[in-house]
């Protein structure tokens, strides 16, 4: 007896089989380092921060899903073209066979991983779409969840296979083989077809001349004009794998098409007279916000918000031919303005905080809204402006927060505005900065004192702001501080909080504000200090000078009602700054929401392309 053949796949099927495998790979591990900046707290996951991908993350995860999509398309053409269903087909008696037992049993279990696998990647392909778009939410624990399925669910079809025959069977997929031809589909009428005779030839025991029988003579003529009908009628047919590649190819690009054309987000900057122009107060009572189209983006992945990390920013904008004005009106549960304030204790002043020693404070810290705007910006920000990991810059200090750096990396710079709700946010102004190539590391962020906050940086000029005490690096707040200046009236501050409650998720009143002035303050000083009972309360913040030069370039004005804020803002269409962007056809906006958190913000993938009139 010979030996016997390995068993072996064909060439199409490991081709897909091992195209798939990459895909999945490369979206489960860059999937796991975009977790890391979740609005979840995974420390597991910082343990494989070695391993995960820096540089290519977003602008590997997107595209490799819409290869996936395109994959699912060519596999769908290639089972049915190739007679291949058979493998997979979930039938009654296959699927028996898990009470007959041996291997009938682990073929029944491996076709029901296999369809398992397959319905488990359509939930990623649809929950990974809607995240795309902005949805969060149960979206996003759907995709979690159906990653962690996929990933259990690949080790049982391993190891059913194993079950089934070993080794070989696991090998089969490694040798690839012709594709096996493909039976022609049962036809019944085929039953009622006398099979074809091979002609009738006279035996004759002599060299004599051979009779034919006529009729002999008549089917072999019918035979000859069958085969010359055949050779007029010549019909193309295509490799079940290459017309796979091709309907996949088209499925990607057509996606690709449909996500840049029809679902394409433009914010039409409409142009008014400057007598219409409106009144910076946070009330979108203005005429002329009612005739601007609104464009509206779900933005997710953030912290708080009652939970659910998402809000919802509706945004308008129009422009005189010199000032853009913008309307932002996003959700926010709670108007929070306790930014970081100091309590007095037993063994003295103590800020109120959770994690602001490593520049990820979401307890105590002030409501801000952020907006990024770029030219010549690609579809995705990620790996561009923002870099996640604890050290996604070689030779420049580590975060603090772990949960990476924003900097550009064409030496380019990209225009961000923040406003603050208590630092300068309410007295009518919002802090330019941008994103450039890495900054030099200070001595403090080289010891790991200070949070090293990579390109991201304020425009040259001065601020009105500032801390009211010293900044310290981590635990260092777990000791007293003290503060850089004190009430005069400490009972008038304490009215100016409006209603107190020491609660970060509880918002404060109408009118509260959570600053103090120079006016209002003194030095510190021990005698002054003397006069401040335990328990007392003092804001974080001290309002101080003025906006100056390039970071004064906005203003802006906001109102908090009924679970929503509004936010105008004013600014030229182009500064002539060099940190930024003109306001422009062809700009690139992002937006984002913080409920009280220092960098836990929303976001959204697709850009917002401005349409300048």
């Amino acid at each position: 007896m010979g030996r016997r053949a390995s068993p072996k796949t064909d060439f199409g099927t490991v081709v897909l089989h091992w195209t798939l495998v990459a895909l999945f790979v490369t979206c489960v591990v860059t999937g796991l380092r975009i977790a890391t900046v979740s609005p979840f707290d995974f420390g597991w996951i910082y343990a494989l921060d070695s391993v995960l991908p820096y540089s290519m993350v977003w602008t590997a995860h997107v595209p490799v899903a819409v290869a996936l999509f395109g994959l699912g398309f060519a596999y769908a053409v290639y089972v049915r073209r190739a007679g291949l269903m058979r493998r997979i087909r979930p039938d009654r008696v296959r699927l028996m066979g898990i009470f007959r037992g041996g291997q009938a049993r682990w073929v029944a279990i491996n076709t029901i991983l296999t369809w398992v696998i397959l319905l488990s990647l359509l939930e990623q392909l649809v929950t990974g779409y809607l995240i795309y778009l902005g949805y969060g939410g149960m979206a996003v624990e759907l995709h979690r969840f159906g990653t962690w399925l996929l990933i259990a669910v690949s080790f049982g079809h391993v190891a059913t296979h194993w079950a089934i025959g070993g080794l070989g069977q696991i090998a089969r997929i490694f040798r690839p083989s012709r594709l096996p031809p493909v039976a022609a589909p049962f036809d019944p009428f085929d039953l009622l077809v006398a099979p074809e005779q091979p002609p009738r030839i006279a035996a004759s025991p002599g060299p004599e001349r051979v009779r034919r029988d006529p009729r002999d003579e008549a089917h072999d003529e019918s035979r000859h004009e069958q085969r010359r009908t055949r050779q007029r009628d010549v019909t193309l047919q295509s490799h079940p794998f290459a017309a796979a590649m091709v309907v996949g190819l088209i499925a990607m690009s057509a996606a690709t098409f449909v996500d840049q054309t029809a679902m394409r987000d433009g914010l039409r900057i409409r142009k008014i007279a400057a007598s219409e122009a409106p009144v910076l107060d946070g009330d979108l009572s203005d005429p002329v916000w009612r005739t601007a189209r609104p464009v509206v983006v779900l933005t997710n992945q953030g912290a708080n918000f009652d939970g659910t990390g998402a809000s919802e920013i509706e945004i308008r904008a129009v422009h005189d031919g010199e000032i853009a004005y913008f309307s932002f009106v996003w959700n926010d549960p709670t108007r929070s303005l306790k930014h970081l304030p100091l309590i007095k204790r037993a063994d003295g002043w103590h800020v109120l905080q959770g994690n602001y020693d490593s520049g990820d404070e979401h307890h105590y810290h002030e409501d801000k809204f952020s907006v990024l705007l770029a030219k010549n910006a690609p579809l995705l920000a990620g790996d561009r402006t923002f870099h996640a990991g604890r050290a996604p810059v070689d030779g420049k200090p580590a975060t603090l927060s772990g949960r990476g750096l924003h900097y550009t990396m064409n030496g380019g710079f990209v225009d961000v505005w923040q406003w603050k709700a208590t630092r300068g946010g309410l007295l009518g102004f919002v802090d330019d900065g941008y994103f450039g190539p890495p900054a030099q590391p200070t001595k403090d962020e080289i010891a790991g004192q200070s949070p090293y906050k990579g390109g991201y940086a304020a425009d040259p000029g001065t601020a009105n702001y500032a801390d009211n005490f010293e900044q310290r690096g981590p635990g260092g707040y777990q000791r007293p501080v003290q503060p850089k200046r004190l009430p005069k009236n400490w009972q008038a501050t304490w009215s100016a909080m409006g209603r107190v409650d020491l609660n970060p998720s509880v918002g404060e009143s109408e009118g509260a504000r959570w600053w103090m002035t120079e006016a209002e303050s003194v030095p510190y000083s021990p005698e002054a200090d003397a006069q401040f009972p335990l328990n007392a309360l003092i804001p974080g913040v001290l309002i101080t000078g003025q906006y100056s030069g390039d970071r004064a370039d906005i203003r802006g004005a906001a109102r908090w009602a009924a679970g929503r804020w509004a936010l105008e803002i004013a600014r030229r269409l182009d500064t002539g700054s060099r940190y930024d962007s003109p306001i422009a056809n062809g700009v690139a906006m992002r937006v984002a929401a913080f409920d009280r958190s220092q960098i836990r913000h929303t976001r959204h993938i697709r850009p917002i392309w401005l349409e300048v009139e």
